[in-house]
């Protein structure tokens, strides 16, 4: 196997490590900050307001993060950005 064929492995298999790690920990956080939100409503009713809102506020963030990383993998499935630089630096080199 060529240089190019390493590469396309390399990107999908980290594709896939970037989708699969960047969906579960968002996953794992957000049913936790969910769970600490539901007791600490059940301890404090007065404060449901606030505590509503910080928690929407946190799951937007949490859930950007599976975002950029759904981003990330798509960017290296189909730009192919280390492909397009390999076959850059190598056609220089065939055309002397």
């Amino acid at each position: 196997m060529d240089s190019l064929t390493w590469i396309a492995i390399a990107s999908i298999v980290m594709a896939g490590l970037t989708t699969g790690f960047g969906t579960m920990a968002p996953a794992l956080a957000e049913g936790r900050a969910v769970a600490t939100a539901l007791s600490s409503l059940a301890q404090q009713p007065d404060a449901s307001a606030t505590i509503t809102r910080t928690l929407f506020v946190g799951l937007a963030m949490i859930e950007s993060t599976a975002s950029y990383c759904f981003v990330v993998s798509m960017v290296l499935i189909f730009a192919k950005p280390f492909r397009n630089n390999s076959i850059a630096s190598v056609a220089p080199a065939a055309g002397q």
